[in-house]
């Protein structure tokens, strides 16, 4: 699984000019989820993202989690985030997850990210076209893949 987290101060994302999900401060979440990925992988990226220190502390220093911040958590599912750019221009997506593979495993990271979280948490739809807005605050953008464990 790849995530591409982004620190907001406002997050939105609409379906055909409907607001579907929307969170002011806290984290965008993109997930890409390719073939290879587990309930391991999902366990260990969701632990990671709730405890990942990049709010700011009574000093301003990045020390606090979306958790110990209250923060709120807007996820978006992205295939594209498993685009193979090594061949010429257009981009191969052979690695991300078919919707038989990737619904089940996307549905359960929602509910592991709200354990974690402690909390609901806001979502896009799954393989729908989403208008996503957001403000980045800071601005933080961080890219986790559960493969490299970085």
């Amino acid at each position: 699984m790849k995530a591409v987290i982004q620190r907001v101060s406002e997050a939105s994302v609409k379906i055909e000019d409907i607001i579907k999900g929307q969170i002011n401060n806290g984290l965008l979440v993109l997930l890409g989820i390719e073939e290879a990925d587990t309930a391991e992988d999902s366990e260990w990226l969701c632990g990671k993202i709730c405890r990942l220190r990049i709010f700011g502390d009574e000093n301003g220093v990045m020390n606090l989690s979306v958790q110990e911040s209250g923060g709120d958590i807007l996820l978006i599912s992205q295939f594209t985030l498993h685009a193979s750019t090594k061949k010429g221009n257009r981009p191969s997506y052979i690695k991300a997850a078919r919707p038989e593979v990737a619904i089940p495993l996307y549905q359960a990271f929602i509910k592991q990210l709200e354990k974690e979280l402690g909390k609901p948490i806001q979502t896009g739809e799954f393989g729908a076209d989403m208008k996503v807005s957001l403000v980045n605050d800071g601005p933080v953008t961080i890219i986790i893949d559960s493969k490299a464990k970085e």
